[in-house]
């Protein structure tokens, strides 16, 4: 399977980061690769994988699958507990 990030998705780097948010492209694969919890109903083609960030929070992913493409659209960070018990 190949990565792709959209646009919006590349931007998401830079504006968490300039408040103080650092999450890694790594971060963000190894969600979709290894998720806690996979979402794939609530906003189907669309899948949202998501994977604690920390003891307080987790990273969200929202990707789809097209041929052989993962396709990173968002991401972002959210409180455990918010979307779904762990």
């Amino acid at each position: 399977m190949r990565f792709v990030f959209t646009k919006h998705a590349r931007g998401k780097f830079v504006k968490f980061a300039k408040n103080g948010i650092i999450v890694y492209e790594k971060d963000v694969l190894k969600t979709i690769g290894n998720p806690e919890h996979l979402d794939k109903e609530s906003d189907f083609p669309k899948m949202i994988a998501s994977r604690p960030r920390d003891n307080k929070h987790i990273l969200r992913v929202v990707f789809k699958i097209e041929d052989d493409i993962i396709i990173i659209i968002t991401f972002y960070p959210a409180r455990k507990g918010r979307y779904y018990e762990a």
